[in-house]
């Protein structure tokens, strides 16, 4: 499949008369340049999730929540991956993989952080890393809007499963 579509691409380039080496290779340039602007954001956003983890703040809201959340119709042991959902993609993967290994897939409680996962976006890091590399300084309404949406979907979780 990917072959047909390289060929495909190859195919048209050749029929429009496009330089396609030299189109390739700016490409190159710009997928690099890319990567270099969007390092310092991706890195500092690492290290601010690694420093909420390890310092017990992660453990504080999970307390601080629980009760309000167990109100609402979302189980307790969802409550970490509700909270680094919005902060990394590989922090809740890994969270996600505890809930099934200890509850099950088939459970309530895997059910709904598997529809929590699905539901919601690793809002800051998608907006660190791309509005970081569009140099975007100033995100107004896009982090409020975003977090919104994560919350209303993470809450579906709870009432849908």
């Amino acid at each position: 499949m990917l072959a047909t579509f390289v060929l495909f691409c190859i195919g048209i380039g050749a029929f429009r008369r496009v330089a396609l080496y030299d189109a390739f290779l700016e490409g190159a340039k710009e997928g690099l340049q890319t990567a270099w602007n969007i390092l310092p954001p991706m890195l500092s956003m690492l290290c601010a999730i690694r420093a909420f983890s390890a310092c017990g703040l992660m453990d504080g809201l999970c307390a601080l929540f629980s009760p309000l959340l167990s109100w609402v119709g979302l189980p307790p042991e969802t409550l970490p991956l509700m909270l680094l959902r919005p902060l990394s993609g590989s922090a809740s993967l890994a969270m996600l993989k505890e809930i099934l290994d200890f509850y099950g897939p088939d459970s309530r409680i895997g059910m709904v952080a598997c529809v929590m996962m699905g539901s919601s976006e690793t809002v800051f890091y998608t907006c660190g890393v791309y509005l970081g590399a569009a140099g975007v300084k100033k995100s107004r309404h896009i982090i409020p809007c975003a977090l919104i949406a994560w919350l209303f979907g993470s809450l579906a979780a709870g009432f849908l499963v």
